[in-house]
């Protein structure tokens, strides 16, 4: 089953898609692809209908991120082999965990902004794991009884903010638009097995990412066990797992994105998305205006 959110920003509408992909209205059925809908007993209640029965939604809508009310975004760092050894940094012996605000969840499709005084814009292909039902404590075994299910994410990144201004990762990931999720939630018996995912990532035609969630260097199940046993887990959380090697930073000498650029990506069953750059100056030009005029 695969599951979306077509609308304006804050304004979106659950939707189911059929077996062609076009998406059916699940207004009115459900408020949101959010919270207990994304628990088993949820999800079941979904599988139940048939698509054929739901409304389809009008085309050429804006397709809104996965998931809607995120409350929390969790992130970990250096969990691929290739991309740590790019990096040169060693294999952690734990993984890393760093959190992602979601106020930079933006759409699949929505413009990513460079921010004001960034130099140094990334790209990361990630899989984001969907939690389902609430996970603590949860043994290994168990970990992927608590996932809803999967999507595709952009970890973008500023590595100046990230790794110069000192503190914590969190600076670096969090800007507004850092976040696109989907174009959809494919749930987890659609993806049956996690880490045999191949990723890919491209900007302006160039393919810089080409790897599998087989790198990882601690797989779903893992990190979903793994970060039960630091902080709760709720329906709807989202962890994003890591990315191949590829990145900006990785390039010799380091490439990074700048206003005009379209940053296109992919991972087996999870869809594609494509974003173009714009500069945090015109954002805020288009800001004022707007103010100005209302």
């Amino acid at each position: 089953m695969k599951l979306a959110r077509y609308g304006a920003p804050g304004h979106e509408r659950p939707a189911l898609l059929d077996a062609q992909g076009a998406p059916r209205d699940l207004t009115g059925i459900v408020d949101d692809i959010a919270g207990d809908v994304l628990t088993s007993a949820g999800l079941a209640r979904l599988a139940a209908i048939d698509p054929a029965t739901l409304p389809a939604l009008p085309a050429g809508q804006r397709i809104g991120p996965a998931v809607g009310r995120v409350g929390k975004m969790i992130c970990v760092g250096l969990n691929f082999r290739d991309h740590a050894a790019e990096s040169n940094l060693p294999l952690p012996s734990q993984p890393i965990i760093f959190m992602k605000a979601t106020t930079a969840i933006c759409g699949p499709n929505d413009d990513i902004v460079i921010p004001y005084g960034s130099v140094k814009t990334d790209w990361e292909v990630e899989l984001g794991v969907v939690i389902g039902d609430t996970a603590r404590h949860v043994p290994l075994e168990k970990a992927l009884d608590h996932v809803a299910g999967y999507v595709l994410i952009n970890d973008l990144s500023e590595r100046e903010f990230q790794l110069e201004h000192g503190g914590q990762w969190v600076k670096g990931k969090s800007c507004d638009t850092f976040g696109p999720i989907g174009p959809f939630l494919a749930t987890k018996d659609d993806i049956p097995d996690p880490q045999a995912l191949g990723m890919w990532l491209t900007v302006n035609g160039h393919r810089y990412q080409n790897g599998t969630s087989a790198e990882m260097v601690f797989g779903v199940a893992h990190l979903v066990s793994y970060i039960s046993r630091y902080m709760t887990l709720m329906p709807g959380d989202v962890i994003s797992t890591g990315t191949p090697a590829g990145v900006g930073l990785g390039q010799t000498p380091p490439t990074y994105l700048k206003p005009g650029d379209v940053i296109e990506l992919g991972i087996d069953g999870l869809g594609t998305q494509r974003q173009r750059t714009v500069a945090w100056s015109a954002v805020a030009q288009n800001t004022v205006a707007q103010n100005t005029v209302e």
